[in-house]
């Protein structure tokens, strides 16, 4: 068991020494309320013929607030200790949402839950929308809206996180070449940070955001019902 460097939640439990324990460890309180936001950075101007012109100014990030409930200290104390050893914002962790858990069709996630991992059917290029993946014809589609983050071996690196946009079939496609029987095309967003090697792999379940808090202070509530309140205000880190 290495140490956890995933915020503790009801599913992914944390030790006394600081390693993750799923069975025996103590787990962090769910969320009550989770704001995701997609930073992307543009610029708009206008010309004198009144022609739109749009261009990009920054790399996309991620960003969340996550809201709990009024915690017990057994509750809280897990979440906190393991915050202040991140040191404000010198180390940065990892955060599972839980609505992104698994995919939203039912096959593909009963699959992708069991152990079936999709791959990319070529090397694909850094800033690529779309690409081809490998994944058997009667295992279910990545639907719009799922997350995953890329398992590259050659790239220990890439830790973006990508959401699907769109999904291509072989019965149902629009660009060429168009996806095989064993083959799905997905559209993504943000374009991929780096170019992946053929066989990487796409984990669909429970993936990550590599985050670290917006502000150095990190700082809680203790009401006169003994009760603590505290949220979160996160921002995707990228080494």
């Amino acid at each position: 068991m290495a140490f956890m460097d995933i915020l503790p939640d009801p599913t992914r439990k944390i030790l006394a020494s600081g390693k993750q324990n799923d069975t025996t460890g103590n787990p962090g309180p769910g969320f009550v309320s989770v704001k995701l936001n997609s930073n992307m950075p543009m610029s708009a101007s206008r010309t004198n013929g009144g022609r739109s012109v749009y261009r990009s100014l920054g790399t996309h990030t991620w960003e969340m607030d996550v809201t709990y409930n009024q915690l017990t200290r057994a509750e809280f104390e897990p979440v906190h200790a393991f915050l202040m050893s991140r040191q404000g914002l010198l180390l940065p962790f990892y955060i599972i949402l839980p609505q992104y858990e698994l995919p939203r069709e039912a096959t593909f996630a009963t699959n992708v839950n069991s152990g079936t991992i999709p791959t990319f059917a070529a090397a694909t290029t850094a800033g690529s929308t779309n690409f081809l993946i490998t994944l058997g014809s009667t295992l279910g589609n990545p639907s719009p809206g799922d997350i995953f983050n890329v398992n590259d071996t050659n790239n220990s690196n890439h830790v973006k996180t990508y959401m699907v946009t769109r999904c291509e079939t072989s019965t149902d496609n629009d660009l060429s070449p168009a996806p095989t029987t064993g083959q799905r095309r997905i559209h993504i967003t943000p374009p991929l940070m780096h170019s992946v090697a053929s066989g990487s792999q796409l984990i669909f379940k429970a993936p990550k955001f590599r985050v670290m808090a917006k502000s150095d202070v990190q700082e809680y509530s203790l009401g006169v019902n003994n009760l603590f309140q505290f949220n979160l205000s996160l921002e995707e880190a990228l080494p």
